[in-house]
């Protein structure tokens, strides 16, 4: 009966190929340069340094290179020399710890070009590591920003005969995990699916039954591993399915490139593993590794402030409870001609101090000249809603606009509390009249900014805007 899935499996692989690109990219943090009118998307999965997968793979019993990781030049010297002495070779790579794609075609504020680099003595490594450690790499997925390199990888030259391509990733088209392999390892792996589709198998595993020898068995032979190598090639993709990707929820465990040399050694020379934020509650530890430097500050404010927040570029800031409502805020702001500056769900139990912290977030944004809160009160109770506006209004002096739709639980101890505030605040009990009143705040004050302005809004409003 196993058998027969598994090849009905490999027949769904067949006839879905046009799907690899999209399985492939939608789990490589790729970042598409507009996303509903986002400069950039974060993921939602959490990601680690490169390192720490190597370290989980090694305790998994998977084979790797051997490497140390170095905050210093003078580490970088020393481990290369360590390295050099246990492998009997000079060589050494050095490696850029930064969570960002495309390292080896990065460039540095240095002026050094490429994240990856191979050098063959420890004075050379110590020298490139001045150029790396404390300055920033930038690569198609950190934008113009760049990330800072806080430390560097040091890994023995290995020498191999094949690279190939390996990630165990979730699919929704086979409703669970999926294993992907290709024959081309070592290269862009979204390209190579995209321009030849057929370089790639893929095996959906049952999330029940588990995987099997005989499934680990034909993905390592179809990558192309040669038959001294099957047998170790289809145990390290066991034991990364069952003691890395199951036991630590993981969302992707992709290695890039998995190797094979002379002998028959199997390696894994690199790694990425993402892991599914829904799981911090049990892996404690896994969640301990994050590292905030490499993430937006705005993202680890709310992260401490247990707010589900998102940037975009937009100017028009939205505070609102629950995702969905959040999406509809977004897409009746754009209706209107308006550009959403943020994601922010306060969700279903916010306090008074979180909305707050959620104005703090917002106005953090220098683009936002205008505020649209919608809070639909159900679990949320309005008044506190109410309590946190006013609270944040007064606390971080706001000047631009805030235009606030509330409705449902206690909305009319809300809208006293706002109007006892004595503050500019604009209520509005239609979503639609809200949206269109943001907007054209919003345009107001991006005018007059550029104009070099100073605009005050004054209320009572009537239908028109009015302005002094």
């Amino acid at each position: 009966m196993a058998t027969s899935i598994f090849r009905s499996g490999r027949l769904a692989e067949r006839l879905t190929l046009k799907q690899v690109a999209r399985v492939l990219t939608a789990h490589n943090n790729v970042v598409p340069s507009c996303v509903g009118g986002c400069l950039y998307q974060q993921q939602r999965n959490l990601s680690i340094h490169e390192h720490m997968s190597m370290e989980l793979l090694q305790k998994a019993g998977v084979a790797v290179p051997r490497f140390k990781v170095a905050k210093t030049p003078d580490e970088v010297y020393n481990y290369a020399k360590e390295l050099s002495k246990l492998s009997g070779k000079p060589d050494v790579v050095i490696k850029a710890q930064v969570l960002a794609g495309g390292r080896g075609k990065g460039s540095w504020d240095s002026g050094l070009k490429g994240g990856v680099k191979l050098v063959y003595s420890a004075d050379e490594a110590r020298e490139l590591a001045t150029k790396m450690i404390g300055h920033k790499l930038f690569t198609k997925q950190t934008g113009s920003d760049g990330r800072i390199c806080n430390k560097v990888m040091i890994v023995e030259r290995l020498y191999i005969r094949r690279e190939f391509y390996f990630a165990i990733t979730m699919e929704r088209s086979f409703g669970g995990p999926v294993l992907v392999g290709s024959s081309q390892g070592g290269v862009n792996i979204e390209e190579v699916a995209a321009e030849s589709p057929n370089a790639i198998i893929k095996e959906p595993v049952d999330i029940i039954a588990g995987i099997t020898k005989d499934q680990a068995l034909y993905v390592a032979k179809e990558m192309g591993f040669s038959q001294n190598s099957l047998d170790k090639a289809s145990d390290y993709i066991i034991k990364m399915y069952k003691d890395i990707f199951l036991k630590f929820d993981a969302s992707m465990v992709e290695i890039n490139p998995m190797t094979e040399d002379n002998n028959g050694n199997v390696f894994c020379m690199d790694a990425k593993i993402n892991f599914d934020d829904n799981a911090y509650y049990r892996q404690k530890e896994i969640f301990a590794l994050r590292d905030w430097s490499q993430e937006d500050e705005r993202d680890y404010r709310a992260a401490q402030a247990d707010l589900n927040y998102i940037a975009l570029d937009g100017n028009i800031g939205c505070l609102v409870n629950g995702a969905g409502l959040a999406m509809a805020t977004m897409d009746i702001i754009k209706l209107h001609g308006g550009t959403p500056a943020n994601f922010l769900d306060v969700g279903g139990g916010a306090t008074a101090q979180q909305v707050t912290e959620a104005f703090k977030l917002i106005t953090s944004d220098k683009q936002v000249n205008a505020i649209l809160v919608n809070i639909f009160g159900g679990i949320m109770r309005c008044d506190v809603i109410a309590q946190g506006i006013v609270a944040a209004a007064e606390q971080l002096s706001l000047k631009v606009p805030i235009v606030v739709r509330l409705q449902g639980t206690r909305v009319d101890d809300a809208k006293a509390i706002i109007a006892a505030s004595g503050l500019k605040i604009l209520a509005c009990d239609n979503l639609d009249e809200a949206a269109s009143m943001v907007v054209k705040l919003s345009n107001i004050v991006t005018l007059a900014r550029e104009a070099a302005v100073d605009v005050k809004f004054e209320l009572p409003l009537n239908n028109s805007t009015d302005l002094k």
